[in-house]
């Protein structure tokens, strides 16, 4: 029996037992302590318990679940795994929460022609594991690809360490099949990259669930390349990594994966997973992958490290062999894990900046850190701009966790400023949409609004996210109780 909120009006019980009849009751959660479980996801400043949970296991049950929101005017907020860091997947106040976890069937298997089809709830790392031994892999792979699922990337275009060269998730998407928010399925895209009329699945891909939820995802995968090579070089300033990363770019080599770490981060990382790779005094060290034929990455490797040489690198180690390579990757893919060695609580941005910036910006946060008193780790994917500032703090001191919110958002501000985004990979969620107006004009939001509109006329769909709301990010992340899709949330 479901224990409503003091503040709820609604009758729960009818929409209950439609719940139940369309998944079993034992995909419906309703005690309050096992709510407990689903009030936030990887942004955990922020927690609002849903009504109800509803875990369905086919497209068909997913589809039901959703004409009975509609039909009750219910909000529902779409879940994978949790792991998302802007708040994308925090319930609103008194809603469903539609959690894809048992959904984690791949479906198939085509290496002719590249392509798995998955349903949402499968982690990313399994598409990998599916396919390697027949010598491909699925590209994006966001540094919690043990834990985040397919879905979750989907809603939120998902980078990660590799996708300098190959593109981020919407690159790897072939086709999807949807659940739209008045329960009609529909399917977009296809199985080949290329088809003409508008592209849905481009437009689906990065909406954060507010348009609808994807139930099977058709995947592009690679083959794996015939050499591959890892780079280290440690250095004694950040801004000279940085300056390393320019020039490699300028001279025209594109890595599978470029990223740097500074002197806070390494010292993390080597606390915990203890590689023993990292040099504890470097001011930074910048990870470098290059992939190709044999004789282009042996070109590339030697010309890297004159650059990274050129630039005041130290030392620079190199690795071929698979178990070395991800020794030297370990800690980079631990970098947020770590940071809660640190500290009892971490805040993480990820505004994006032109690489030309790069030094500018790094100048700037450690001055923002000054002013603030707060220690920031730098962490990010040097190679397309795409910072991930984690501020240190301790939620437990009052008024902390404005302070940092105020911090991260003079960050973002900062990005947009030189010329950059507000998210790279992460999304907007609730976190980061009262920043919106920032980047994009009224006429620009409008235009979203409308295509919004379409696909979720009534805003039952993950209402309250990505578009600006009178209110602070930090209050209407904390709060999240817009229960009217009106003008007033609109703008």
């Amino acid at each position: 029996m479901i224990t409503q909120d003091k503040t709820s009006t609604r009758n729960w019980q009818p929409i209950i037992k439609e719940f139940e009849a369309a998944v079993g009751k034992n995909g419906v959660v309703q005690r309050r302590e096992e709510l407990i479980t689903y009030e936030c996801d990887g942004l955990t400043s922020y927690r609002q318990k849903p009504a109800v949970v509803v875990l369905p296991r086919t497209t068909e049950q997913v589809a039901e679940v959703v004409k009975i929101c509609d039909r009750f005017s219910v909000p529902w907020v779409a879940r994978g795994a949790g792991t998302g860091l802007s708040g994308g997947a925090l319930p609103v106040e008194d809603c469903v929460l539609i959690v894809t976890a048992l959904m984690k069937k791949i479906i198939s298997i085509d290496l002719e022609n590249q392509r798995v089809v998955v349903q949402p709830g499968v982690i990313n790392n399994w598409v990998t594991q599916a396919v390697s031994g027949a010598g491909f892999y699925y590209a994006p792979d966001p540094s919690s690809q043990i834990v985040c699922s397919i879905g979750g990337n989907v809603a939120e275009n998902s980078g990660g360490v590799h996708c300098l060269k190959y593109g981020v998730t919407t690159n790897h998407v072939l086709g999807l099949k949807l659940v739209l928010p008045d329960g009609s399925i529909v399917d977009v895209g296809g199985e080949i990259p290329e088809l003409p009329g508008y592209d849905l699945t481009g437009l689906f891909v990065g909406s954060e669930g507010t348009l609808g939820i994807a139930t099977e995802i058709t995947l592009r995968i690679l083959k794996t390349a015939e050499s591959i090579c890892v780079l280290l070089a440690d250095f004694t300033s950040i801004e000279d990594a940085g300056a390393a990363v320019s020039d490699i770019i300028s001279a025209g080599i594109i890595p599978g994966g470029m990223e740097i770490m500074d002197n806070v981060s390494i010292n993390a990382v080597e606390d915990v997973v203890a590689t023993g790779c990292y040099p504890r005094d470097a001011a930074a060290i910048l990870l470098v992958e290059i992939d190709g034929l044999e004789v282009e990455v042996a070109a590339n490797k030697k010309h890297i490290a004159e650059l990274c040489l050129k630039n005041g690198a130290r030392n620079i180690t190199t690795a071929n062999d698979l178990e070395t390579r991800l020794k030297l990757w370990k800690g980079r893919k631990a970098a947020f894990a770590a940071a809660g060695h640190l500290s009892p609580d971490y805040y993480v941005q990820d505004g994006v900046i032109p690489r030309t910036q790069m030094r500018f910006v790094l100048q700037e946060i450690e001055a923002l850190s000054q002013k603030y008193g707060y220690t920031i780790a730098n962490v990010f994917h040097a190679g397309d701009g795409n910072l991930h500032p984690l501020i240190l703090y301790d939620n437990s001191v009052h008024g902390a966790l404005e302070k940092v919110e105020e911090l991260g958002g003079e960050i973002l501000k900062l990005c947009v400023k030189v010329g950059g985004s507000l998210s790279g990979e992460h999304g907007i969620g609730a976190d980061k949409k009262c920043y919106m107006p920032d980047m994009f004009t009224e006429s620009d939001l409008e235009a979203m609004q409308w295509v919004r509109q379409v696909f979720n006329p009534k805003g039952l769909a993950n209402p309250g996210k990505i578009f600006p709301t009178p209110r602070t990010c930090g209050e209407a992340a904390r709060a999240q109780a817009e229960k009217k899709f009106d003008k007033v949330d609109l703008f």
